[in-house]
């Protein structure tokens, strides 16, 4: 919903009746689908869907999050999952900044809650973060004020891979009440198989 706590209640979009922020979500962050409750999980799931309604399946673009600066840092290649929040923010307003490991003062020796802290004393609203270190967007979460979105780390989770796998389930199946999903793969190392088992 919006960019965790981002979400701007009083921008006026060119879209009648814009998805709110629901009363049910009111973390500041998205860490794992582990702490999140039934309620919260429904209500990003009922939020995106009306965004991709809104947006006519992601081909146009709504202001919500316009004024807003999302970075995108990632410590571990990516293409589908960076590619996929860059769009994703763009098409719902916001500006963004890449962040790429290579080639960054971490080769010099800064530390990643120091690459953190400075990207976050430009003024980003919000951090999406992949890393290949387990527990990573927790550290990032306690070291900085701005929202945070867990992209992948390590081994341990991917959230919105996980939400995105249950949103394509309840739009083909209608519900994903009472159903029985396998996992297919070598789940032992897959973080969206993490995800999802929760």
């Amino acid at each position: 919903p919006g960019i965790c706590g981002c979400w701007s209640e009083t921008m006026s979009i060119s879209v009648e009746s814009a998805p709110v922020r629901p009363a049910s979500w009111t973390r500041p962050y998205l860490l794992d689908l582990e702490s999140l409750s039934r309620e919260e999980i429904l209500a990003v799931l009922d939020t995106a869907a009306a965004l991709k309604e809104q947006t006519q399946g992601c081909r146009n673009k709504l202001p919500l999050l316009a004024g807003k600066t999302v970075a995108n840092l990632f410590f571990e290649n990516s293409t589908r999952t960076r590619t996929s929040f860059s769009l994703a923010a763009k098409r719902l307003g916001a500006d963004t900044v890449e962040f790429t490991a290579s080639g960054s003062s971490l080769s010099k020796g800064e530390t990643f809650t120091d690459t953190a802290k400075n990207i976050e004393a430009m003024n980003v609203d919000a951090m999406v973060v992949r890393h290949h270190t387990p527990g990573t967007p927790h550290l990032l979460e306690e070291t900085v004020d701005c929202c945070v979105v867990n992209a992948g780390d390590g081994a341990h989770e991917h959230p919105t891979q996980g939400l995105l796998d249950i949103m394509t389930i309840r739009e083909n199946r209608g519900s994903i009440e009472g159903l029985t999903v396998a996992l297919v793969g070598d789940i032992a190392h897959s973080r969206p198989a993490r995800s999802n088992i929760w």
